[in-house]
């Protein structure tokens, strides 16, 4: 909605359940800046209030209970690195909880093009004991569930540790922090899980660029070489950085090989993303910076698919958390995870023929799409962005 959108996402709000959604992660709803503005939500004025244009902070709380209601977890963006030129902390004088340069003047980000937001200054620290402040004053005052950490990567790592245990203390409960980066420290100061951004940037070139699916599992098990155990990768085709960008049905080669594209990527363990708009196959950039409407009833059967796959991510945990035994060539990408599960992508805009892997002709499948028990023969025909998730 162009106003008072905060309501407006409220009778959209069983339709996000059905996708199979748990957790609902709300863009920046903070005041925006006016100084220096390019009306980015990532421009935050104060960090203890709803922007008048989404609605109110009592509209704010009825949004976060009625996700609650209906079993989802509410997280929100929270941006630490910077705030707006005219933010409610530059506002009271807080001048030294800001970069400077030699001659004194408060600075943007430095080697970036962040000209409407101005640094903060992480060794002050009553400046990292408000930043907390703020977080939990979200937490208590209108229960939301976490934090997806907005450039984590910017704020020293000794921050969020301490900012995380402060947070979870005052919860008394189960919160969620996701990491916008892929920096090691970050899970190890406690964030749950992190960006994969290294196996998107490799999805893309599979699919855009005629790389090796080979190639794109190296990255996934770098990546989790990498991470400390019990923590995640959140897997994802786009997000709202990248949709300003391309959308998944032309960056993919269509509606059907964004499809495929997804069902290549949420079941690589790690938690699955879906960006609102990509389940409708929304054909074009969305600028966040500004209004966009979008028809949320278009191409129903693109949804389904959607729907389905991540209802099978849902209902049968070892599709996505089992080990990986990859039976993949450079075109077609085929795991069996764990023992019971195969999963099966041809990531190519052209048919393939593919060896039936090692125990899985000739005997009784379930195919999840379908329903259908089957039984494979010594090859699989995949049609052109084909894909297929089975179960023994």
């Amino acid at each position: 909605a162009d106003t008072l959108s905060l309501m407006a996402v409220i009778p959209q709000l069983d339709s996000i359940k059905s996708l199979g959604t748990n957790v609902v992660w709300i863009m920046p709803i903070y005041p925006i800046g006016l100084e220096k503005s390019k009306n980015s939500p990532y421009s935050v004025a104060d960090y203890c209030a709803v922007n008048p244009e989404f609605g109110s902070l009592d509209d704010f709380k009825i949004l976060v209970d009625e996700c609650h209601k209906r079993g989802m977890a509410f997280i929100m963006d929270w941006v630490a690195n910077h705030t707006a030129w005219d933010s409610k902390w530059i506002e009271e004088g807080h001048s030294d909880w800001y970069v400077q340069d030699s001659d004194g003047n408060i600075v943007y980000p430095v080697g970036t093009d962040w000209t409407d937001v101005a640094d903060l200054n992480y060794d002050n620290q009553d400046m990292r004991q408000r930043m907390i402040e703020s977080m939990i004053y979200w937490v208590r005052e209108c229960g939301v569930d976490g934090f997806r950490c907005d450039v984590a990567d910017m704020v020293p790592a000794d921050f969020w540790k301490e900012c995380i245990d402060a947070i979870r203390e005052a919860a008394g409960r189960p919160i969620l922090m996701l990491a916008e980066g892929d920096g090691p420290e970050n899970l190890i100061s406690g964030f749950d899980l992190d960006y994969g951004w290294d196996y998107m940037h490799a999805l893309r070139d599979v699919f855009c660029r005629d790389s090796s699916v080979l190639k794109l599992l190296r990255v996934n098990e770098e990546e989790y070489a990498r991470l400390p155990e019990g923590k995640f990768k959140l897997r994802f085709t786009t997000n709202h950085d990248e949709a300003t960008k391309l959308s998944t049905v032309s960056e993919f080669g269509g509606p059907q090989g964004a499809l495929a594209a997804y069902a290549a990527t949420i079941y690589m363990n790690g938690a699955a993303l879906i960006y609102g708009q990509q389940e409708v196959a929304y054909p074009q950039t969305i600028n966040f910076f500004n209004y966009t409407p979008v028809d949320w009833t278009a191409n129903p059967d693109v949804r389904s698919e959607y729907r389905q796959m991540l209802h099978i991510f849902t209902e049968h945990p070892a599709i996505h958390d089992s080990d990986n035994l990859s039976f993949s060539t450079d075109d077609i990408l085929a795991l069996q995870k764990g023992e019971n599960y195969l999963v099966i992508v041809n990531v190519r805009p052209e048919a393939h023929e593919f060896p039936t892997p090692d125990g899985w002709a000739g005997v009784e499948i379930k195919d999840l799409r379908s329903g259908a028990t089957i039984e494979l023969g010594e090859n699989i025909a995949l049609s052109k962005y084909q894909y297929m998730l089975l179960m023994k």
